[in-house]
């Protein structure tokens, strides 16, 4: 009888922890603080929109990609090969 009470409180005990951490990373993921040290996340890198590439359809950052104005608009390529392949079909 007594270790039937002791498993219920153990069982009992485990599901209230995981609970309470559950609904404790609902709320920081909600309100957006760190896990580890409970303040706000640091400056985050800003957000690069990425281009895709015309030929091949890989999407690339524009300021690491290779480039060619054609007709007032820019391209952006993922490699040496595709902007060549699209400056052949000009």
């Amino acid at each position: 009888m007594i270790i039937r009470i002791l498993l219920i409180a153990l069982l009992s005990f485990l599901v209230v922890r995981a609970l309470r951490m559950m609904v404790r990373g609902l709320i920081s993921g909600a309100i957006g603080v760190g896990p580890q040290t409970g303040a706000r996340s640091g400056p985050q890198a800003p957000v690069t929109k990425l281009v895709r590439d015309p030929v091949c359809g890989t999407h690339v950052a524009p300021r690491t990609s290779l480039a060619l104005v054609s007709g007032g608009t820019t391209h952006y390529f993922c490699s040496q090969e595709c902007r060549d392949k699209y400056r052949s079909t000009l």
